[in-house]
């Protein structure tokens, strides 16, 4: 079993291409489903944000694994794998392992450093194991990523003053406004609406609360969520289909649902704009992937849409010290954990071998005593002591070489040859009877968000 990752995100594809690719938090069962019913595939977690989409899969082989898993991308984007295959990056074994880590550190991302990513890569995670798709391979892989990533947040400071996909939007679209008065500065006396209360809809509000902006709205598809954020920070909520009604009202939108459709069509700003005093511009950030503003809104005079394609080219990056401690604890865990990994690949067909040979010496040593009876008990503690020795002599050197070739390509393949050579009965050791705690602490991030 093999550790294979095929993904597109803000560095190799664009934003209407990851918007095909994207699968929303309903669709991921089916989605891991479907990657398990191909022929090379036997674990998967899918993680799927505003800014990447991929998969982490245990294969049997990387060309069949790789097959695989492009041919389900492929259909969920609608394209052929040939066409897509420029767009995805594919990372395998020991390489696959370091980029998961620098996933969950934040190194990866658009905004480098951000920590939403590691309550994204927990809920994926989590949606995997209640999906039955992970086994103890992939269940390894996240739990070391989410601890490293936690260890580079907290030890490097690359993810200071709460650097996120959300406050960048918020930081790009203020340059687009005029000041709100001779008097104010900055936020205060803005007026602002998110759509949508999930996680990146509440960090939105949160931190246009502490901007001052003010008035807030939130609207949401399920009110009582729209409701619950809007008591919090001293907002309005608003039912979707009132949308046009707060937007005179404000400066900038900024929208992160889950909806696989439009929340902001034009026919909606073109009202809203009606309302509006002229000359006033309307900044609207689209976070959503798939887009939750529909395309001509952008055209419209006055209006200035944000969304991640934009976004990308403008992030400022994290100090530099930072960035290279962390990738200095992701390096050094890296090769820790694939370390550890390989030798799990054949730790069950070394402990399988090392069983047999003790059954064989039990055998004989039983056979021995009933021969000669006339053997005191230090006499057979010697003979067992000698017997004993020479099997794990004998054993020490295949062992060591077995683990030795397991880092390599193809690891499993010698494990294989072992067990076949001795008849070893060697147990699955991908799956799990027990799935390790995944709950979220109180000091993780909060996951994608959702309408």
């Amino acid at each position: 079993m093999n550790l294979l990752v095929v993904g597109a995100s803000h560095h190799t594809a664009e934003l209407a291409l990851l918007e095909r690719l994207a699968v929303p938090g309903a669709g991921l069962p089916d989605t891991l489903a479907e990657l398990l019913q191909q022929e090379h595939v036997t674990e998967a977690v899918t993680l799927s944000t505003c800014n990447r989409v991929e998969v982490y899969a245990g294969v049997a082989a990387f060309h069949g694994g790789l097959a695989d898993v492009s041919a389900v991308l492929a259909r969920r984007a609608g394209l052929d794998p040939g066409a897509l295959a420029a767009h995805l990056y594919v990372r395998w074994d020991a390489d696959a392992v370091t980029h998961a880590l620098r996933v969950a550190a934040g190194l990866d991302s658009m905004v480098v450093g951000e920590a939403q990513i590691l309550g994204q890569l927990r809920a994926a995670y989590v949606t995997a194991t209640e999906a039955d798709a992970t086994g103890r391979l992939l269940h390894e892989l996240m739990q070391h990523a989410l601890r490293v990533g936690k260890r580079a947040h907290a030890e490097t400071g690359i993810g200071t003053a709460g650097r996120n996909v959300v406050s960048a939007a918020l930081d790009l679209a203020i340059t687009h406004l005029p000041p709100a008065n001779e008097s104010a500065a900055g936020w205060a006396g803005r007026g602002a609406m998110v759509i949508g209360a999930g996680a990146m809809g509440s960090l939105a509000l949160s931190r246009l609360s502490r901007l001052g902006a003010t008035p807030l709205f939130v609207a949401n598809r399920a009110p009582e969520r729209a409701a619950r954020l809007a008591r919090t920070y001293g907002a309005r909520a608003l039912p979707l289909g009132e949308l046009a009604t707060a937007v005179p009202s404000v400066d900038v939108v900024l929208s992160a649902t889950a909806s696989v459709e439009a929340v902001l069509d034009t026919a909606t700003v073109v009202t809203a704009l009606a309302g509006r005093p002229a000359g006033r511009p309307l900044v609207i950030c689209d976070l959503a992937v798939p887009r939750d503003v529909a395309p001509g809104v952008g055209e419209l005079p006055g209006v200035v849409v944000i969304d991640t394609d934009r976004l990308a080219t403008r992030v400022p990056a994290p100090a530099a010290g930072a960035v290279v401690a962390a990738e200095t604890i992701v390096a050094a865990e890296a090769a820790t954990i694939s370390g550890s990994l390989h030798d799990a690949r054949v730790a069950p067909t070394v402990a399988a071998l090392r069983a047999r040979a003790d059954e064989v010496v039990a055998a004989e040593l039983a056979r021995l005593a009933r021969r000669r009876p006339d053997l005191t008990d230090e006499q057979r503690a010697e003979v067992a002591h000698a017997v004993h020795r020479l099997v794990q002599r004998l054993l020490h050197q295949p062992t060591v070489r077995v683990r030795q070739l397991a880092a390599g390509p193809d690891g499993e393949t010698y494990a294989a040859v072992l067990a076949e050579l001795f008849g070893l009965r060697v147990p699955h050791p991908h799956r799990v009877d027990e799935v390790p705690s995944i709950t979220a602490d109180r000091t993780d991030p909060p996951a994608g968000g959702a309408v």
